[in-house]
Formats: C-alpha cells, structure tokens, sequence
C-alpha cells in the first residue's frame, strides 16, 4: 500500500500524522510511505530524518493525496483539502463529524473511506487514540486558565494557586473523564481548589480515592454545575460523548450570574463545547469575550505543544495503521472491533451512529458497507 503523510495546514497546527519510527515500521511491511516536504518540520523532524527512515519526500500535497492509497493526518481535512481527496481512498486522521455538518457533507461527496481516531474503541469501552490527545489537552487547560486569568490578559487578576495569606482560585471541571482527571491533576498541583463534576457514581469515588485533598468531587446534574459555575474562576470543559455532539452544560444565562473576568476553557469545543457560548478559536486568536467571562476555546490545544503531542499520538495510531495498511480496511474493520467503531463513513455512507443523529442522516451498518 502507498501511504501518504500531508503538512497540516489548519491553522497554527504544527503536529504531523507520522514519526520517522513509523516510516520504518510501515517499510519493513513492504508498504510504500510518501512524505510532504516539511510536514515534519513543526515537531522537529525534517524532511533529511525522514528519508534516511525510508520515507519519499513530495514537492506538494496534490502529488501525496494523488498517490496514495490511504491519507494518514492527525486534523481533519479543511476546504483547499476537499479536492484532493478521492473516491475509495482512506482517511485515517481526527474528524470530529459530529461538530460539523459542512465537513460531513464533504466527506460523502469524495466517497472516501473515514477512519476516525475519536471512535476506534476497545472492548472496555476506552478510545486509545483519544486519550494521548485528551492527557495533553487536559494538562494543558489549567495552564490556559491560568494565563487568561490574568489581569494583563483580560482576567480577574487571580494567581491560580494564590500565596500564603491569600485564597487560591476555585478551578470547576466538568467531566471526570481522561481530560478532567489531567485537568484536575494539574490545577491541584498549581495550589488550585478544584471540583470535579460528573454523571458517574463510581467515576467520583475513584477520582475522590486518588485526587489529593484540594479536590473535591460533586454529582453533575443542573443544580451542581450551576452552583458551581458561579463560584469558579476557571470553568474547564472536559465533557465527551463518543463520536457525537456534547451536551450544554453551561447555557448563556449562567455566564451573567459568573465573577467578571472569570475563565471558561472548553476543551470539548472539538464536540460542539459543553459552554453554549462556545465556538472553535485558534492558537493565532485563541479568546473572546461573553458578559465578562473569556472565552479559550482552541480546537486544536495540543498543536501548541506538537513535539510531545505527536510523539504521544503516533505511539497510539501506528499499530492500528499497520493493520489498517497490511490488511486493507475492509479486512481490517471485519477483523479488528476497535477498528471496525473508527469507521464513520464509506462510499458517502455514514456509518457510525453519533455522527448519522447529529444531522438527522441515514445509518448505515459497517457489514451493508463492507459487502
């Protein structure tokens, strides 16, 4: 199989789908592995590193997705990519559907093959190529509410973890998933009084079992978020719902009754955002202002650190590409589960059940697409 790797070209994106290591591993199974010249360079591999791994260096993304047979990426494709992309080739990369009615539209016009990170699922219901991304973007949130609370950057003026004599800051995470338990793990760490909200019983006892004494863990339901929200300094988003939108747990109304200059950082913006006022920034312009609250709402918080996030995500991604790539996916998803839930999409059907009710589409079963 001929594999290409394109240079990211959202905005401020500088994570790549493919480490020189996974150049190799695919050689060594006699794939054929085509590399866009300085697609590396933002997580500090170069194109001389990637041809001494065995990797073709190509002048453009056009003569990438021409060749290849299966695309691998780390975000999904934007509108210059749409037309590059072809009938029956894979997609192995982020997509996020859910969030976007235009990309899902587009993506079953090219008839390409979808294989999406955020759904690939093992049996114990965890998403293995979610979950380096989500530990980065959930270390990463305090460290963003921290910054924005700042006075010089719009804030209260508040040090998150406050000095001897002063209080800290209230941090309220919603969601005690992968994201929220990083999150929660680092504003405790910066001194940080912390609650962690969630729908789970035992999800709470586990965190209340680990966390150190400046967390405290509290049920999620309307009454909790609201009377939490109001206290916080930094509101931290961190809700997922698997391959679909994410429920609004913080409607508009609520940002009137929030301290001024307080932080919301919705990490779940990728899914739609848990904060009703939320819409995708970037790293160029990563805030926004409603009723005095700021707004950090970056879809891609993990581009900002791509050395660490790149080298976390392919760790995750390369053995499910090597099967993808020795097996060819129709094998791959009828043989391997995990595989089988990433699917999202063939031949401009939607199969994957999150995505066909964000949009009202027609589900269609992984085995009537295989056949």
């Amino acid at each position: 199989m001929i594999i290409g790797v394109p240079k990211e070209i959202k905005t401020n994106e500088n994570r790549v789908g493919l480490l020189p290591v996974g150049v190799q591993t695919l050689k060594s199974f006699g794939h054929t592995v085509l590399v866009e010249t300085k697609a590396g360079v933002g997580s500090g591999f170069d194109d001389e590193t990637y041809a001494k791994a065995g990797a073709k260096i190509s002048k453009t993304a056009k003569e990438v997705y021409h060749k290849a047979d299966m695309i691998i990426k780390v975000k999904e494709p934007i509108k210059p990519e749409y037309s590059l992309i072809r009938d029956g080739q894979i997609l192995f990369t982020y997509f996020h559907f859910a969030a976007s009615k235009e990309l899902t539209q587009a993506m079953m016009k090219t008839r390409a093959v979808c294989i999406a990170y955020e759904t690939v699922q093992r049996a114990d219901g965890s998403l293995p190529l979610l979950i380096p991304m989500s530990e980065v973007a959930g270390r990463m949130a305090p460290q963003e509410g921290a910054k924005y609370l700042e006075k010089t950057m719009g804030g209260r003026g508040i040090l998150l973890g406050g000095v001897p004599g002063t209080e800290p800051a209230d941090v309220v995470v919603l969601g005690g998933g992968v994201v929220g338990t990083n999150a929660a793990k680092i504003a405790a760490g910066l001194g940080a009084r912390v609650t962690i909200l969630d729908n789970n019983l035992y999800r709470l006892r586990h965190l209340d079992d680990i966390m150190p004494k400046n967390v405290v863990t509290m049920m999620s339901n309307h009454y909790n978020v609201q009377k939490a929200v109001y206290r916080a300094d930094v509101v931290i988003g961190a809700v997922l719902i698997p391959g679909a939108k994410a429920p609004k747990l913080v409607t508009k109304d609520m940002l009137k009754h929030m301290k001024p200059g307080s932080v919301v950082v919705d990490v779940a913006v990728d899914q739609g955002g848990c904060i009703e006022t939320c819409k995708p920034t970037t790293h160029e312009n990563p805030t926004f202002v409603v009723d005095g609250v700021v707004h950090y709402c970056v879809a891609n918080m993990p581009g900002a650190v791509p050395f660490t996030s790149t080298v976390a995500l392919t760790n995750a991604t390369l053995p499910y590409a090597v099967e993808i790539a020795n097996k060819g996916w129709e094998k791959a998803v009828q043989t391997n589960n995990e595989i089988k839930l990433g699917l999202n999409m063939v031949d401009g059907y939607i199969t994957y059940k999150g995505v066909a009710d964000a949009f009202g589409y027609k589900l269609t079963s992984v085995e009537e697409a295989v056949r």
